[in-house]
């Protein structure tokens, strides 16, 4: 047992390097609610374009979505931060990382609000429409906020799904709280950075978790 503290629960090294981890835990928080925030609100507005039904708009918005659906994470935040430079585009990690899994999250969005949008039943437009809203108007102050609603449940999972990828984002030089955990763990020849930026990830997702399942709750009703 005692070697088994000394591996994993070493008071000496996790002093030493809890300074570290704790700024990795600041960017960590800070890149899961750009990620959060990027790609909630870009899925929400696709959404909402594709259902005017234009139909070139469409193809381009369905075809964004199969992609970044089907792309590995990784791939994405590889392109992100390694590809762009070649285009004339040079970003930062951080950066990086926020438009490539915010990307990917978009996509499920997207594609949870259209089915939430397609949901609604004819009869809701209808009368809308009838009182004298245009299009836009009806979509905006009748549909969307019954949409918003059923897409929850859908939407919660994926986001805490997509969200934890954020330690992908040690690939490309983020300095977070995997990032700095491996690098203590190397420097120490110790597996006890490892266990607390395990206990940081925790600290972030599981807030996260209890504030979807209230979500559900309080929101998630199916018309």
């Amino acid at each position: 047992m005692r070697g088994l503290g000394d591996t994993f629960f070493n008071l000496q090294v996790i002093e030493k390097y809890l300074p570290a981890l704790l700024s990795g835990f600041r960017v960590t928080l800070a890149l899961a609610g750009a990620v959060v925030t990027l790609g909630i609100l870009l899925g929400l507005t696709l959404a909402m374009v594709r259902a005017f039904r234009f139909r070139v708009v469409n193809w381009l918005i369905v075809a964004f979505v199969d992609l970044f659906r089907t792309l590995p994470q990784l791939v994405v935040l590889v392109f992100a931060y390694f590809g762009l430079p070649y285009a004339g585009i040079t970003i930062s990690g951080f950066t990086a990382a926020t438009l490539g899994l915010g990307l990917v999250l978009a996509a499920f969005a997207e594609e949870a609000f259209w089915a939430a949008i397609t949901a609604i039943p004819r009869g809701q437009w209808e009368a809308a429409r009838s009182t004298g809203l245009s299009f836009a108007q009806a979509l905006g102050s009748v549909v969307m906020p019954q949409a918003v609603r059923i897409a929850i449940p859908l939407l919660t999972n994926r986001t805490i799904a997509i969200t934890k990828g954020t330690a992908l984002a040690s690939v490309i030089a983020v300095p977070e709280i995997l990032d700095k955990a491996q690098s203590a763990m190397s420097l120490s020849s110790n597996a006890s950075p490892l266990i607390i930026g395990a206990g940081l990830y925790l600290a972030i997702f599981a807030p996260f978790v209890v504030f979807s399942r209230w979500l559900e709750r309080r929101f998630g009703w199916i018309i």
